[in-house]
């Protein structure tokens, strides 16, 4: 499922410190839930990792090492060790480990670039990690966390079974 490119269209027009704060609260809550996450990268810590949703004007930088992640738009991305890109969706679920990388990538439904060992590496980080986006985020809706978990995983499931048309 694609991220609906009426959703899309207005982070052309969000201030990037506004998406780039809120990305940076995720990015730490989700830290705080997985401490560990980046302990299998290795050597590859000290690399960037450049996330491009192919439905969204964004790219999410991450630095391990630091760790940090910056938005950026598109047109303006630095320069990363290794990038994937594909539709949003897709991203959060290999996030989450509920999709075959291998397959997607033979498919095509992924592009992965610069440093494959790096990315795999990451990817095994990843699926080591439990990742569960609803569960994981819902704390930070405060007293509407069961809602909110309960909406994400709608969507979730939703975007992984295909059923898009409910979302036009």
């Amino acid at each position: 499922m694609k991220f609906p490119a009426t959703l899309a269209m207005p982070l052309d027009l969000m201030p990037l410190p506004a998406i780039d704060r809120a990305t940076g609260m995720l990015f730490r809550r989700m830290l705080k839930e997985h401490p560990k996450l980046f302990e299998r990268l290795g050597e590859h810590k000290a690399k960037r990792f450049a996330f491009l949703p192919a439905d969204l004007p964004l790219a999410f930088i991450v630095d391990p090492g630091a760790p940090a992640i910056k938005v950026q738009r598109k047109s303006s991305v630095t320069e990363a060790d290794a990038s994937v890109e594909g539709p949003l969706f897709l991203l959060l679920a290999l996030l989450e480990g509920r999709c075959d990388a291998d397959a997607l990538f033979f498919s095509r439904d992924l592009v992965v670039t610069g440093d494959m060992e790096a990315m795999l590496a990451m990817r095994n980080a990843l699926d080591d990690c439990n990742i569960d986006l609803p569960r994981d985020l819902s704390a930070l809706a405060g007293p509407f966390g069961p809602i909110f978990s309960r909406v994400a995983s709608e969507i979730r499931r939703r975007a992984l079974t295909g059923e898009n048309t409910a979302w036009n």
